[in-house]
């Protein structure tokens, strides 16, 4: 095997065994009917398409340039949206500002204000998505204008996105949005939604860096880490952004855990929105408290 088709790290053994299960649950589905455990399957996997096209944008994934734009496009494809996007909204914006006031996407800047509830949970995704395409249409306007061929290569992950999508309607309609559109939807949302669960009631002010401790994120140390990618150790990927995802959970018990304020520290993803989104609405304990110095006073009217 040519050394540009080896992995860079052999744990991304998962990322490809997701990356071939996934069309193979779709087929199933298309070809055998309608099944709750693969539909479930299905959901699931959806979710790990989102986490690996964000790890391959951290890292990439394989050693030579052909696999990796050859990924970027079959994330695109599995994923329901192009791959690059990830550059202009989390790259250079999410990663850069840590849910500070000029992140684009900060969970504080919308007309709810600083909010950690079920309505504002569902809500994000398409607030976030209403703040983070005009940064992206103007970063797509930058490259056409300086780098004419990375604009194409970009503009070919929305011709597949909106070329398989138009296949799959034209093929079946009932089938291509059921087994293809609402799925990648699914994904996209939790995708959206990752980051609120993350970073609502964190510190998106100055104050969250200093004193040694990390304020702007919440981890979550459940099953969802080995599942997902460890997705859940969130301030130990910020402050490492170039770590592969296999290397997060001793960052985060060596070091980030404790430098993390206890009330950020979660144990499993379903029991704390249970918690908090569900027994909060009866029980004002179960509530989450801000910690955001500036969430506040900072909301969508007051712009980036």
């Amino acid at each position: 095997m040519s050394a540009a088709w080896r992995l860079r790290h052999p744990r991304d053994w998962q990322s490809l065994l997701y990356l071939i299960v996934y069309p193979v649950v779709v087929v199933a589905l298309w070809r055998g009917g309608f099944s709750w455990i693969l539909y479930g399957l299905l959901l699931f996997l959806t979710l790990g398409m989102g986490v690996i096209n964000h790890n391959h944008h951290h890292v990439r994934m394989w050693r030579g340039r052909l696999p990796n734009r050859l990924t970027d496009f079959w994330l695109t494809l599995l994923q329901g949206h192009p791959a690059c996007v990830f550059w202009p909204a989390h790259g250079c914006n999410h990663h850069r500002y840590k849910h500070g006031q000029k992140d684009v996407a900060r969970t504080y800047r919308f007309w709810r204000g600083d909010t950690n509830d079920a309505l504002g949970w569902l809500m994000h995704p398409f607030e976030a998505v209403l703040a983070l395409y005009p940064a992206i249409y103007a970063w797509l306007g930058r490259l056409r204008r300086h780098w004419p061929g990375v604009w194409g290569y970009c503009l070919a992950q929305y011709g597949l996105w909106l070329g398989s999508w138009t296949l799959a309607l034209a093929l079946d309609p009932v089938k291509g949005f059921l087994y293809v559109i609402v799925p990648q939807l699914h994904g996209l949302h939790w995708l959206l939604t990752t980051n609120y669960l993350q970073h609502a009631h964190a510190d998106g002010s100055h104050q969250a860096h200093q004193g040694g401790q990390l304020s702007y994120a919440r981890n979550f140390e459940g099953l969802i880490n080995p599942l997902l990618f460890n997705i859940g150790l969130h301030v130990a990927h910020h402050e490492h952004s170039r770590a592969h995802w296999s290397e997060l959970k001793r960052l985060h018990d060596t070091e980030y855990r404790a430098r993390t304020p206890e009330t950020l520290n979660e144990g499993g993803l379903v029991p704390y929105m249970l918690r908090v989104f569900v027994l909060g609405l009866f029980v004002p304990r179960y509530r989450s408290q801000t910690m955001n110095a500036v969430g506040q006073t900072t909301h969508w009217r007051d712009g980036v």
